[in-house]
């Protein structure tokens, strides 16, 4: 008798393989590679639905909010494979993670595979043997309230961005977007770097010394101590005083003494004049320390931000990697608390490494602190009833996995080792200088027991306030003990603002807040630095100023959408669709239409009224000054005595300012703002005379940088403009002489003619770099010098060689086994736009965020599966006739609908059609990455 034949659907081809291994040869594993389809655009829509209830949305808001599904182009090749071998199966087994997520995708590929064999729901939270072979026997039935969940976040962003963001492409600027949690992410970041520009700085000064017990003592260590008292009165720290730099109405009623710097010199003559202390107090306590809970999906990447200098998204990445290849369990979860398995595990080998008094009697509980739904239920720790110790996996990982494996290892072992213990004492002395009794205090802490020290550490934030407290080293001390006085030294210290964010920050404010859920911090910190709200500047996150025109817009006309009690509110909400507690419809009503109190965002955008976008836009800086975010960025609108009076109005023209690149909003003092405005703008210099057409060639600094253009002494023709062309970075306006202007003004330059194809070669600079072009045949020259200096030879050379990247063989920056499917090698190159992945067929980028160390063979696999899946780039065809489309009742639909082109349509709406498109294209693209 045959045995049947059992399909299974996982998300991707790495979780695939590693999966086909514990399974016997009955079970057939393929991957979706994600989603299969997803809420149509408009633009995708039948025709005779582009005008109906779906027409503006995808989403039919008048009847349930009913959605309107379309299987991507992508993955129409997908799903044919996937019907094709669900034919050949006996039973269909859906696989896909148990989180919202992936109970969607288990969802989705039912509505369309519409399966007639069994189906079961295959669920697991580590992929290793035993679990594998659990889930087998523990199999369940779709939880359609998850899947109710998921659905409704994916509907309200669509929503929220589609009524949203058109209002920031016609006040702000356009392909912005706003979204339900990424526009509350952004505001945050705006929010901080508004307290860092209201910050008034305050200056203090203090004192520290060194202290040598006398000879009589039984340990004469120096010592360091800082003052902290002057005649029995608190010497203010930077924790005493506020952001507008004067001290904190607490400070104030404790007669805080604020030295100056005449009273801290002076007190530091006296001191060393006087060179003598007394041990007036020596307090000692206990220090004990626990360790810090297993990790969640925040922890993770706060941690290895601080740690490893992962973007959050690169962590999840190489998480994602882990878990699919067996090594950790799921990475997407808000609980610390580890299973029995895990805790015996991370018990046996803290005794194992570390000595069994490093164990202590009971386990440890860790509870959650989430105010949402639990994502999954364990934490993220390694896989297995036996942890495989980084040493045994440092061959088999790239570094950068084999990092965060080290970590998640180290941290679940010592979340179950017993506490640090030891002893913290401190020291108070007291001098007499001049008559003033000046106290000093030093603290020391020893650790008598390592404990889970002995494993791990947990890192630390920035902190804001007095950074100057330290952990020395301090000798035997007691009551009364004489010290000798050396190096008193008077030092000054400036109170500084808030931190920025990072993206270790800003995940824990976001998890404070209740803003957002574990599969969504990396995303929602992705998304405001691809929409450029946000930049990094180090590890800092700093605000553009186009988010301050956001953030503002958003504040003043749908100040609920972006308050963050609201936005925590929803997502509690959310949770309780998740758990089947909350009607899904009913809530979206409420959400849209309005209930109770609360107006609905259509009511919102209903009554939007007029918004001023001049006012928008404008930042006042002083009286004279303001920051205008204009068509090509930020600049500076001066009113002063420089400024043209028109004679006919007496109207004032404002002097237009540039801002220089890379100069953070609270760097844009009003004093910076001045000093900019007073620069007297670089003069065109005239570098000589072109002997071909008796034309000046001018240097000239522009909005895009330096370049050369001709001087045209009468006005050109309509739709002529004189030639011009960008300097190369090693060029300057001051020095570029006229033979290098004359070559600039020439290019691009014929190299040659190719002896076999008779055609042209030219060199010429571009947007991506310098480059050869044949025909429509390119190749990128190695620097922008190498424009006037390759020749014929050289360039045949280089068209002889592959396109992209792979300029000889040796040229592969990495390489692995042939691919599955091409059977062919896998190679990692770098190209034009970047480093790719390649096997000779399809080439695959490398996303941002991960770098060519981290690719192993399975996840070039997987970006080459993903980008095959694709398929070939589609060429634009001719505009042409098409009958009228039949009409296709209004329901949720898993196909899509060519578009009618009608040819007489003019330029015009051509291009206007084209820009609405673009536009929500951009809000969409954000819309993906909030949820």
């Amino acid at each position: 008798m045959a045995k049947s034949k059992k399909l299974v659907i996982v998300e991707s081809p790495t979780k695939a393989k590693t999966i086909g291994a514990f399974l016997g040869p009955e079970y057939d594993v393929i991957a979706s590679v994600g989603h299969i389809r997803d809420l149509a655009e408009p633009s995708e829509l039948p025709a005779d639905l582009k005008k109906g209830p779906f027409g503006k949305f995808g989403v039919d808001v008048d009847n349930g909010f009913a959605p309107y599904y379309v299987v991507g182009a992508n993955k129409k090749k997908t799903v044919t494979d996937l019907k094709r071998a669900l034919k050949e199966a006996d039973e269909l087994w859906l696989a896909t993670d148990e989180d919202r997520e992936g109970e969607a995708i288990a969802w989705h590929l039912l509505e369309v595979l519409k399966p007639k064999v069994p189906v079961r729901r295959m669920v697991f939270h580590e992929i290793t043997q035993e679990a594998i072979e659990h889930a087998v026997e523990n199999t369940r039935d779709l939880d359609h309230a998850l899947v109710d969940a998921q659905e409704t976040r994916r509907i309200l962003d669509r929503l929220y961005g589609y009524d949203i963001s058109p209002v920031l492409w016609r006040k702000v600027a356009p392909k912005l977007s706003a979204g339900r949690v990424q526009s509350a992410a952004t505001r945050l970041v705006v929010d901080r770097e508004r307290e860092r520009l209201a910050y008034r700085t305050a200056e203090y000064w203090d004192l520290v010394a060194s202290f040598v017990p006398g000879a009589e003592a039984k340990d004469s260590t120096a010592f360091e101590a800082r003052a902290v008292r002057l005649d029995g009165k608190k010497i203010a720290s930077g924790s005493d005083f506020g952001d507008d730099g004067q001290l904190t109405p607490s400070a104030e009623r404790n007669a805080v003494t604020v030295l100056s710097e005449t009273q801290a010199k002076e007190i530091e003559k006296a001191l060393e004049a006087a060179a003598r202390a007394t041990v007036v107090g020596v307090e000692t306590k206990p220090h004990t320390r626990r360790p810090a809970a297993p990790f969640t999906t925040s922890t993770l990447q706060q941690e290895a931000s601080r740690k490893l200098r992962f973007s959050s998204r690169q962590t999840m990445s190489i998480a994602q990697s882990l878990y699919e290849n067996g090594h950790i369990t799921y990475m997407r979860t808000d609980s610390p608390t580890l299973s029995a398995q895990a805790i015996n595990a991370a018990r046996s080998q803290a005794a194992e490494l570390y000595g069994a008094q490093t164990v202590p009697d009971k386990p440890r509980v860790y509870q959650g602190k989430s105010k949402g739904a639990q994502e999954a239920h364990e934490a993220i720790r390694p896989a297995g009833d036996t942890f495989q110790k980084p040493s045994a996996l440092k061959k088999t990982l790239t570094s950068s996995e084999f990092a965060l494996y080290d970590l998640i290892w180290k941290r679940t072992v010592a979340s179950q080792m017993a506490d640090a213990k030891g002893s913290t004492d401190t020291v108070t002395l007291t001098a007499d200088a001049a008559g003033k009794t000046i106290e000093f205090t030093a603290s020391g802490t020893v650790i008598t027991f390592p404990g889970f020290l002995l494993a791990y550490e947990e890192g630390t934030d920035e902190r804001r306030g007095d950074a100057t407290r330290q952990n020395v080293v301090l000798p035997q001390l007691a009551e009364g003990d004489p010290l000798t006085i050396e190096e008193p030294e008077a030092k000054e210290h400036r109170t500084s603002p808030p931190p920025r964010y990072t993206e270790a920050s800003l995940t824990k404010r976001l998890e404070e807040l209740g803003i957002g859920r574990p599969s969504t911090y990396a995303a929602i910190i992705s998304t405001i630095m691809d929409r450029g709200y946000v930049t990094k500047k180090g590890q800092a996150l700093v605000p553009s100023w186009i988010a301050f025109s956001v953030v503002r817009l958003l504040e003043e006309h749908f100040d609920e959408l972006v308050d963050y009690d609201f936005t925590a509110k929803m997502e509690s909400e959310l949770d309780g669709i998740a758990m089947g507690n909350t009607d899904r419809t009913e809530w979206l009503k409420g959400f849209y239409f309005g209930a109770d109190d609360h107006p609905g965002l259509r009511g919102v955008v209903d009554n939007l009224g007029e918004i001023d976008a001049r006012a928008i836009n404008t930042i006042r800086i002083d009286d004279e000054i303001s920051l205008r975010n204009g068509k090509y960025g930020p600049y500076l609108e001066v009113l002063d005595d420089k400024c043209e009076v028109s004679e006919e109005t007496g109207e004032v023209k404002p002097r237009i300012v540039n801002i220089p690149d890379g100069l953070a909003p609270d760097e844009l003092t009003p004093e910076k703002a001045h000093e900019l405005a007073d620069q007297e703008p670089l003069e065109d210099r005239v570098v000589g005379v072109n002997p071909d057409t008796g034309l000046n060639v001018v240097a000239k600094n522009g909005r895009f940088g330096p370049y050369v253009t001709e001087v045209h002494e009468d006005p050109l023709p309509k739709g002529e403009k004189p030639r011009t062309a960008s300097l190369f970075k090693s060029m300057e306006t001051e020095t570029i002489d006229l033979e290098t202007a004359l070559k600039l003004l020439n290019l691009p330059r014929e190299v040659g003619v190719d002896p076999e194809t008779e055609s042209v070669i030219t060199a010429q600079n571009g947007r991506y770099g310098a480059y050869l072009k044949k025909g429509t045949d390119t190749r990128s020259l190695p620097s922008e010098d190498a424009i006037f200096d390759i020749d014929l030879a050289g360039a045949l050379e280089l068209f002889s060689q592959p396109k992209y990247g792979g300029r000889k063989a040796a040229s592969a920056l990495k390489e692995f086994a042939a691919d599955p499917v091409s059977g062919k090698p896998i190679k990692v190159k770098d190209g034009r736009f970047g480093p790719y992945v390649t096997d000779g067929e399809t080439n695959a980028t490398i996303p941002r965020g991960e770098t060519v160390e981290e690719i192993t063979f399975e996840r070039a696999v997987e970006l080459i599966a993903i980008k095959r899946a694709k398929g070939p780039a589609k060429k634009k065809a001719p505009a042409k006739k098409k009958a009228p489309a039949k009409k296709t009742a209004a329901k949720k639909a898993t196909g899509t609908t060519k578009k009618a082109v009608d040819p007489a349509r003019s330029a015009a709406a051509k291009k206007a059609a084209a820009t609405r498109a673009a536009n929500k294209a951009a809000a969409e693209a954000a819309q993906k990455s909030d949820g």
